[in-house]
């Protein structure tokens, strides 16, 4: 794919992530859901050590690359699912009790 910056053109190639034939899919709360599996882990960027007016930084990923989780069965990724949106309702009524606790002027 070709690209212009400023004046200048240059060459740019994005990486393929390749996903295998193999698809997971189900229905979770009326949504779809699709679960593919990796043929190969990403390729991590090159990390630079570098300096900007005397104050070092480095750029590029500092974390490993993702392992494909092929390991984990339908059954504990849509329970892990459930129980993220558990917890997310969990806090949304925390938080709308604090609210309304506060609204009234309790103090607990």
């Amino acid at each position: 794919m070709k690209l212009t910056y400023r004046g200048k053109t240059y060459e740019y190639n994005p990486p393929v992530v390749a996903t295998g034939t193999e698809e997971q899919s189900g229905k979770y709360r009326g949504q779809d859901w699709r679960f593919r599996n990796l043929k190969k882990s990403p390729v991590l960027q090159p990390t630079r050590n570098l300096v900007y007016r005397g104050v070092a930084y480095t750029t590029g990923n500092h974390q490993a690359a993702a392992k494909p989780q092929s390991s984990n069965s339908v059954a504990q990724r849509s329970r892990r699912l459930f129980w993220g949106h558990e917890r997310t309702d969990l806090n949304r009524l925390k938080a709308m009790h604090n609210r309304a606790a506060a609204e009234i002027g309790f103090q607990g």
